[in-house]
């Protein structure tokens, strides 16, 4: 008896032609998505073409805010995986309509449209609103590095900055002789090869020089006027203050290893799980239910100024969805500790941040002092305040988990402070949506 198999036959015709909808399963994401884009406010967009519809045709806006919105819950965001996926994927041709668009012209929409694309982040966190997710009474706000789209080869100290651009305008004085002295007042066309993109790498170099610049300036400053502070302490008191005196010199020196990267000046280099990465701090404050109610994204490697920001950048986006509930209460972890934003916040709201930081015992910190301290400590003391700050780590270390680990998103793939701001609103988005996918209401 011959074997039994299913027809394998790919030179078989269609008998009617295929519709790529008919491949795709109901309950589909892509189908849910394409829904969602259809409630979306999409004005701001369509304000940026012509009007009057001169010129080469353009894809539809709505139809590339669906692509990239699909793009980057399934944690696809590489411009050429995304074109080559609208030809292999089903649920890609579905959302692209069965069009492909170039990798050039998702990266200039995405470019084009930055701010738009993650204003829809509010837009988003109404529609979850709407659905009861957001719930905001106990919230908690954490950060995670994000590695810069730039390596660590690519920093370079103040010396090697100005080593650099001195270099490049000697090099471009050279080649401007040489041409005057070869043309005359003829035009040339081309600069040699190491001078191919003169502009983009001197304004990089150049930005790295004036940050560096104004750090030292900085520095410098405040050395002054710690020196003025003591100063005015001895003529008053008599007495030197306590601690250990500064130089009395024009200013400190720039450390040693003070640098700029110069693919991405703006990234920095900072500390995660004990290695050093380029990177950018990215913020969340997280609501019950998971829920990211603000993003944001800083260039400090450390958290201790970001508690006030985040809180305010909460109720703003709750003031704009209309949302009634106010924030009751915020958990962080140590290194939030900044006494004035605690006490700031703490008018109208229960703030947590412990006095001491057990991931940086080693560090042997001595436990913060003051009236805040204090009233977090008899809050840390009992029972009931144990059990509600670890729910600190169930509602915002999933989040980051699930972003960088499940979705693998764990670098950002733009360059600069602002593109990177609204890179992170645009994944915070894609966060809210997938939950909001997800979500089954619970009945009472």
């Amino acid at each position: 008896m011959a074997q039994n198999f299913l027809s394998c036959g790919r030179e078989q015709d269609f008998l009617m032609p295929p519709s790529v909808r008919e491949w795709l399963p109901a309950g589909h994401l892509a189908w849910w998505l394409l829904e969602v884009v259809e409630r979306l406010d999409l004005a701001a967009f369509y304000r940026e073409y012509r009007a009057d519809g001169s010129g080469r045709p353009a894809h539809d806006p709505q139809m590339m805010v669906a692509l990239l919105l699909y793009a980057y819950a399934v944690g696809e965001r590489s411009s050429r995986r995304i074109e080559r996926r609208c030809v292999e994927d089903v649920a890609f041709r579905v959302i692209a309509a069965n069009r492909v668009p170039d990798h050039t012209t998702i990266a200039r929409f995405r470019k084009r449209h930055a701010e738009r694309l993650a204003d829809l982040f509010v837009q988003v966190l109404a529609m979850c609103a709407k659905a009861g997710m957001v719930r905001v009474g106990t919230v908690a706000v954490d950060g995670t590095k994000l590695r810069a789209d730039a390596g660590l080869s690519a920093n370079r100290s103040y010396e090697k900055i100005r080593e650099e651009v001195e270099r490049i305008l000697t090099e471009a004085d050279e080649v401007d002789a040489a041409e005057d002295a070869r043309l005359g007042g003829a035009r040339g066309d081309e600069l040699p090869a190491e001078l191919a993109d003169p502009v983009t790498r001197r304004q990089r170099l150049e930005q790295a020089q004036q940050e560096l610049e104004a750090e030292q300036a900085a520095r410098v400053a405040e050395h002054q006027a710690m020196l003025a502070r003591r100063a005015e302490h001895r003529e008053r008191t008599g007495r030197d203050p306590r601690g250990r005196p500064p130089g009395q010199g024009p200013g400190p020196q720039p450390p040693a290893d003070a640098k700029r990267n110069i693919t991405d000046p703006d990234s920095r280099i900072m500390r995660d799980r004990g290695a050093h990465v380029q990177a950018y701090n990215a913020q969340a404050l997280v609501g019950e239910g998971r829920v990211i109610i603000a993003a944001d994204v800083t260039t400090s490697p450390n958290d201790s100024n970001q508690l006030a920001p985040m809180l305010a950048g909460a109720r703003e986006n709750l003031k704009q969805i209309g949302h009634k509930q106010k924030v009751k209460c915020v958990l962080a972890d140590g290194g939030y500790w900044n006494h004035d934003d605690i006490a700031s916040a703490a008018t109208d709201t229960v703030v947590i941040v412990p006095t001491s930081d057990p991931h940086h015992q080693q560090r042997k910190q001595a436990p913060r002092q003051g009236p805040e301290a204090d009233r977090i400590n008899k809050i840390l003391a009992t029972a009931a305040g144990k059990r509600l700050y670890r729910r600190r780590a169930e509602l915002v270390e999933p989040v980051f988990a699930h972003t960088k680990h499940t979705r693998g998103i764990t670098r950002f793939s733009r360059r600069g402070h602002t593109a990177v701001r609204a890179e992170w609103r645009l994944i915070a988005a894609t966060h809210n949506l997938l939950k909001l996918f997800r979500y089954q209401p619970q009945i009472a």
